[in-house]
């Protein structure tokens, strides 16, 4: 997969400070993926991405468009803490077939297969639009911005988000939206009756309701407000209909 790239973090104190940044809990990562995102303090997207440990180091499997604002954030909370931050010449394959040796499975959903760190990348011709439009999960770069709340962004049922663990960059926005606050919008699956550009705005008699992204099949991943979405809506050419 060329639109991915390896983040190594080595160094003793390598797990305290992934720990103190990340949605996830890093002692997960022995022997498994651990999915999980790094957010600003006002509890919006930077980057979602894998974590997985191998022996000492801890390797991040991130979208190649915000590596380097990865590893730039990173490197401006590392301070005095003992890590080293490179980019790995390891690559990501994914596949949905049986897993190969050294693969682990996808912790946000048991349809997205497995993923291998290795050197060489293996070819798999998967329809991962399809899967993730079947269980709305959402894209870096796509359904995924600057402007994304993961909580809006179904990480919880991704298993992108620990609330037991301790303090992270943006925990308490995320805490509060999942403990105060009933969520008001957010990504969920839509039928369409014809396609329509990714980024279409949607509307409902006439008032704002949200955007349609990826779509497959008829049917289609959107930002809605739920309270606009009981009624047939549009988007551009097409008639949609939260399913």
């Amino acid at each position: 997969m060329s639109n991915r790239t390896i983040i190594r973090l080595s160094g003793s104190d390598n797990r305290s400070f992934l720990q103190g940044l990340v949605t996830n809990d890093v002692e997960k990562a022995d022997g498994a993926l651990v999915y999980s995102a790094l957010l600003t303090p006002q509890g919006k997207f930077i980057a979602d991405f894998f974590i997985t440990a191998k022996e000492d180091a801890l390797f991040i499997d991130v979208a190649t468009e915000v590596a380097p604002t990865l590893a730039q954030r990173l490197s401006m909370y590392r301070l005095r803490a003992n890590v080293q931050i490179e980019e790995s010449q390891l690559t990501i394959s994914r596949g949905t077939g049986v897993a190969p040796a050294g693969a682990l499975p996808d912790p946000r959903h048991p349809d997205l297969g497995w993923r291998l760190f290795s050197e060489t990348a293996l070819v798999d011709n998967t329809d991962w639009d399809a899967i993730r439009v079947a269980h709305v999960i959402p894209e870096t770069g796509i359904e995924l911005t600057p402007d994304t709340y993961i909580l809006e962004a179904g990480f919880e049922r991704l298993n992108g988000i620990d609330f037991r663990k301790g303090c992270y960059v943006g925990q308490e926005i995320a805490a509060r939206m999942k403990h105060k606050t009933e969520l008001r919008k957010g990504l969920v699956q839509v039928e369409l009756s014809v396609p329509a550009p990714v980024g279409t705005p949607i509307t409902s008699n006439g008032k704002p309701a949200g955007t349609v992204f990826t779509q497959s099949g008829g049917l289609g991943i959107a930002y809605l407000r739920f309270d606009r979405a009981t009624v047939p809506m549009q988007a551009g050419p097409a008639t949609v209909r939260r399913t």
